[in-house]
Parts: C-alpha cells; sequence; structure tokens
C-alpha cells in the first residue's frame, strides 16, 4: 500500500503502521471493530502479531486449532471484550481467506470490477454483516485509494462526509468527531447509517 497512506485510528504507532502495511491486520481489525471501542478493535492485530509472529498470516492461522487461537485471544490483556468468540470468528475469516484469496487477504479488493463485486467479496467473510461490509468498503476508498466504479453506491451511507465510521479517521481529531457522533447515535437509538444532523 501506499506509503502516504495513514490510519491512525489507534493510540500507538506502530498499530497504526501495522494496519497500513499489512491487509491481514485491516481485516481483522474490522472484523473486531463491534462492541468495543475502536481503537482496541484496531490494535488487536498488532498484539495478535506479537504473540503469534511468523505465523501471523492467513494460511498458518487457518492451519491453526481454532481453540489454540482462542487461548491466544485470551491471554491478558484480552484482544477483545468477547475473546473466544473472536477468535473462532478471526480464525474462520482466515480459513476464508485461504480457500477463496489463496491466503492473501489483499485480494480481496484486487482487480474487482466494481463497488457491488468488492462488497460482495467484503460481505461473505465470517462476521461481516451488512453494515460492517459497508463500512469496510469505505474504508477501503477513504483510507486506502480503493475506489472502483460504484463503490459510493456499495457503502451507501458510509461513503459520504459525515464522520459516522472507523472509514472517515484520518486524525486525532478526526476520531474524536467520529466518536461524538456514535454518542450521539446511540442517543438517538438509531443506526449509523440512518443517523444525520
Amino acid at each position: 500500500m501506499a506509503a502516504k497512506v495513514s490510519f491512525p485510528i489507534t493510540n500507538d504507532d506502530d498499530a497504526n503502521a501495522f494496519l497500513v502495511a499489512d491487509p491481514l491486520a485491516l481485516v481483522l481489525g474490522m472484523l473486531l471493530d463491534q462492541q468495543v471501542p475502536m481503537e482496541w478493535a484496531f490494535r488487536a492485530p498488532f498484539t495478535l502479531s506479537q504473540r503469534l509472529g511468523e505465523r501471523f498470516n492467513a494460511t498458518d492461522i487457518a492451519a491453526m486449532d481454532p481453540e489454540d487461537l482462542v487461548i491466544v485471544f485470551c491471554e491478558r490483556p484480552a484482544l477483545h471484550r468477547y475473546p473466544a468468540a473472536m477468535g473462532r470468528r478471526a480464525h474462520a475469516v482466515c480459513t476464508h481467506i485461504v480457500a477463496k484469496y489463496g491466503g492473501d487477504p489483499a485480494n480481496l479488493w484486487r482487480r474487482v470490477k466494481d463497488g457491488d463485486q468488492l462488497y460482495a467479496r467484503v460481505s461473505a467473510l465470517p462476521g461481516f454483516g451488512e453494515e460492517k461490509s459497508k463500512i469496510f468498503v469505505a474504508l477501503l476508498a477513504k483510507r486506502f485509494g480503493k475506489k472502483p466504479e460504484g463503490w459510493e453506491q456499495a457503502a451507501g451511507a458510509f461513503s459520504d462526509g459525515q464522520p459516522r465510521s472507523a472509514a472517515d479517521v484520518d486524525s486525532r481529531e478526526r476520531f474524536a468527531e467520529v466518536r461524538a457522533w456514535k454518542k450521539a447515535q446511540k442517543a438517538a437509538k438509531k443506526s449509523k447509517a440512518e443517523f444525520s444532523l
């Protein structure tokens, strides 16, 4: 990925750089971004890579017993509020990437013909529901410059300029705006996609 890409979503410069450099880290960070603060979710892949060492790749993780990965997720500090469930889900994501994309997560977005195809690939990942898939399509476009034709339609509301998700974090200031947006959205009991000022 281009050196100019910046995704400062954690409080750790090394973890931020890892998200830019390693496609699997980015995919797993997005997977874990639920029911925990954004910075916790997106820092977890860097911590996981430190625990796994050279095994931090989709092929080696998929080859692990899922329960062995759960043990790694549950080590203190745990990688998620629900480390066992998310460890199994991360294993399923890696297994899918090996089966469908030769073990290379970047093949998810390489050579896609349009936004619909990208969305279809992302939404087929275990644990990626409709909203998470739209956010990830927007994140790839806004933060990483992966903009196949029609990505805005595929990402829906997350393609706009409102700071409503991880896709909009390009600075600490923007991070604070996204956090405030999410707080307001929860107070209004609306989804991130429908809420607007």
